[in-house]
């Protein structure tokens, strides 16, 4: 272990900190909850993530040395050192340390909006064991450092080193890799045909089948092209169409909902005043569409609930 920061906190170890910090007036959309750097021996260590309440937030693991057993889903993975276990709560997955084991890490754990969606897209492309860089690497070990120092002591500056954790996966994941031209051209056509059927339904098996790959493999090559799963791709681009509609002042909500692709118009408002914080009818009324219209699919809605939206079931990936 080279990394003298990992080093001096290994010295310390067991070390960990659990990350309370009064919420401002305004929420933070990226903010550590916990982080340390552990050592266990004994089976006793296990978390089941259906079992750690229903308030969101994911676990960042890098394995240091030795090896832990993760259960996500319906595939068993044995995390050793070197790769990075990415995990969200709550979710159907467990990690264990077997009788006789040995498993040396750190952890940082994160909520909040932005860093969630991020962490989504990851999860999306590389499943939840990750083979991140070096650099990566000792980068995460400097900011739980500082999450473990006094440094972090205000909920700004806890949520700029959240966000550093965030962006340091993004960039690892989403921000160096060049994708193959055949590869690019099959999601350049996924997000024209989405563009021109933005009124009809968009079922990521369709949208696999208009790529040319298997649902597994396009759904991990678009989430790479475009940094979220395809399913909250089309959900953004319909609430894109629908602040467009709204703004023209052409059309009611009801024939707005169904020209956005959402055959539901209750459901249409509620999935609206979850991302804009306001209904289809108050942003008509009070001019929130300027500042709305500029919204594109590669940034988060302006006010995102902490909330998660509920996909509807055809087009969920």
């Amino acid at each position: 272990m080279g990394n003298s920061v990992l080093q001096e906190l290994r010295a310390k170890a067991p070390i960990g900190r659990l990350i309370s910090l009064p919420r401002g007036h305004q929420d933070l959309h990226a903010m550590p909850v916990s982080a340390g750097y552990e050592i266990r021996t004994k089976p006793d260590y296990q978390w089941d993530g259906r079992r750690r309440g229903q308030s969101p937030f994911s676990v960042i693991q890098y394995t240091i040395a030795g090896a832990g057993n993760l259960r996500f889903e319906n595939q068993t993975y044995r995390v050793r050192p070197g790769e990075t276990m990415l995990t969200l709560i709550p979710h159907n997955h467990r990690y264990w340390l077997e009788e006789d084991g040995y498993w040396e890490f750190f952890w940082i754990s994160l909520n909040g909006e932005e860093a969630m969606r991020i962490q989504r897209a990851v999860l999306a492309t590389t499943g939840p064991v990750l083979k991140l860089k070096d650099e990566t690497v000792n980068q995460l070990a400097d900011c739980l450092s500082r999450l473990l120092s006094s440094e972090t002591d205000t909920p700004a500056r806890a949520s700029a080193v959240a966000y550093e954790v965030t962006m340091l996966l993004y960039d690892d994941v989403f921000g160096v890799h060049t994708m193959p031209p055949v590869e690019s051209r099959a999601m350049q056509r996924v997000i024209h045909y989405i563009d021109a059927n933005l009124d009809k339904p968009l079922p990521v098996d369709r949208l696999a089948e208009i790529s040319g790959f298997s649902r597994s493999h396009f759904s991990r090559l678009f989430a790479q092209s475009e940094g979220m799963p395809p399913a909250e791709y089309v959900l953004l681009r319909r609430l894109k169409q629908s602040t467009r509609l709204l703004a023209s002042g052409d059309h009611t909500v009801k024939e707005v909902s169904g020209m956005a692709g959402f055959a539901d118009p209750n459901y249409f408002a509620k999935v609206f005043r979850r991302y804009f914080r306001v209904s289809p009818t108050e942003f008509r009324k009070i001019g929130l569409a300027a500042s709305i219209m500029t919204m594109n699919t590669e940034t988060s809605p302006p006010a995102l609930q902490k909330e998660p939206v509920e996909y509807p079931e055809a087009d969920a990936d």
